[in-house]
């Protein structure tokens, strides 16, 4: 007999973890909603030609591919072979599961280009795939909350973002935590003040991983991708800045005094902080990290990435801007700004710091029981008084003693059962009992449905 598994890097939830992801999605959805962004969903599936180039070489790689219906190797020959994977890939494969909501979303603005309301605000709740090595808050299959702005560039989206990741975080009861912003027009002036101009891209991909293996690896790699040794002393006193948020802005502009681009990163960092005191808001768990850099090649404009403090768990939202996502399916120029949260990350981030409500999971709060069948169908005549008045109501559906049903209660932590007997019957009422306490009262079916509202 075959034993049953799962595939690696992906997970089953039962009844209490789908209560506690649900509490996380609600504070989430609720969030967007508030502030005017709409739902929509793609398919699971893309053509593997809106995939293939936009995540880089190693995203590439870590695409799943989904073979083609039927004989799908009947197209590929002998000299396909010789060739190596490359040659077979697109004879055997048209189809992918989505890396991520981003690109899936590009491909459906330009699709939709026509019905749509500029400047269009979406958020996309789905899974994605990911053929990555599976390890602890890293998944082959989870899902990502995006929420994303199209067409203007507005920094006042830029602002909305930081109070949108405040407000879910304050619902879900985190408060120690920090939302990273920098610019990636920033980081493009630092490549040209150390003498690097036009290598922002390496210098971005290295200084990514300052926090995984510190400023002594970040440098050797640095020179593994052609920087100078003086270049990378210039950096040096940037990594090493310790500085409030007025000071590192003074700073950069003496340091980029000579960078245009690197001034109009620093000038839209600041009117974003404008925009959130015009708002009446403060700068609460803002970090103006000058070294944060996401990986991601297509941002250009602001970038965020927030981390929550004293939990093993990495990042757990992150975005940015970027100017021309959509040019590569034939609309260019649409500016767009958005963000995303990591749910499964935020479920073991909670999970770590002990942080759902008790609440969280409310199942059934009564089960009617009985002796026998006219107790039974007396129950069965209940369920609709109880159902109406909101309480999760059930019945216990066999033929049974009422030690099994109130053993099937106990296990299900259902908190109360209704006992159907010959005198509640008779009297048209039921017997409340609470598992708990073990208090018993029998009474009318509006005053039972009182003591359990």
């Amino acid at each position: 007999m075959q034993k049953p598994s799962l595939p690696k890097g992906t997970r089953d939830f039962g009844p209490i973890q789908m209560a506690r992801r649900t509490y996380i999605l609600d504070a989430i959805k609720e969030t967007f909603q508030l502030f005017g962004y709409q739902q929509i969903e793609t398919p699971a599936m893309e053509n593997l030609s809106t995939l293939t180039g936009k995540y880089g070489d190693e995203g590439d790689q870590l695409l799943f591919k989904i073979l083609n219906s039927g004989d799908f190797i009947k197209d590929v020959n002998a000299s396909d072979l010789e060739k190596g994977s490359g040659a077979i890939l697109n004879k055997v494969s048209e189809k992918g599961l989505r890396y991520d909501l981003t690109v899936p979303f590009a491909r459906y603005v330009v699709m939709n280009r026509n019905e749509l309301t500029f400047p269009f605000k979406r958020y996309q709740i789905q899974p994605v795939w990911r053929a990555d090595r599976p390890q602890k808050g890293r998944y082959r299959e989870f899902y990502q909350c995006d929420a994303d702005v199209v067409g203007t560039d507005s920094l006042v989206c830029e602002a909305e973002i930081v109070l949108m990741i405040r407000r879910v975080f304050e619902k879900l009861g985190l408060r120690d935590y920090s939302i990273k912003v920098n610019n990636r027009k920033i980081l493009t002036g630092i490549a040209e003040a150390i003498g690097e101009a036009g290598k922002e891209g390496p210098l971005c991909v290295a200084i990514d991983k300052l926090d995984k293996i510190g400023w002594e690896k970040v440098q050797e790699e640095l020179s593994q991708r052609g920087f100078g040794e003086n270049s990378v002393q210039n950096l040096a006193p940037l990594v090493a800045l310790q500085s409030d948020l007025p000071g590192k802005i003074e700073f950069l502009k003496g340091f980029l005094k000579n960078s245009e681009i690197g001034l109009k990163g620093v000038e839209e960092l600041e009117q974003v902080f404008g925009i959130l005191s015009q708002m009446g808001e403060n700068l609460s768990h803002v970090d103006f990290d000058i070294m944060l850099a996401r990986g991601l090649s297509y941002y250009t404009g602001a970038i965020f990435e927030v981390k929550v403090h004293g939990v093993s768990i990495g990042s757990v939202s992150g975005g940015g801007r970027y100017d021309n996502l959509t040019g590569v399916f034939g609309l260019p120029g649409v500016s767009g700004v958005g963000f995303s949260f990591g749910v499964d990350r935020l479920y073991d981030v909670l999970d770590e710091l002990n942080g759902f409500p008790a609440e969280t999971y409310t199942g059934t709060r009564l089960l009617l029981t009985y002796f026998d069948q006219k107790g039974f169908e007396y129950a069965l005549s209940l369920l609709k008084h109880f159902r109406q008045a909101g309480i999760k109501t059930e019945i216990y559906p066999d033929q049974a003693k009422i030690k099994k049903q109130f053993e099937f209660a106990t296990k299900k932590e259902i908190p109360y059962v209704g006992i159907c007997g010959d005198q509640e019957i008779l009297t048209g009422t039921v017997a409340i009992k609470n598992l708990g306490s073990g208090e018993q009262e029998t009474c009318s079916i509006d005053r039972a449905v009182t003591l359990l509202t």
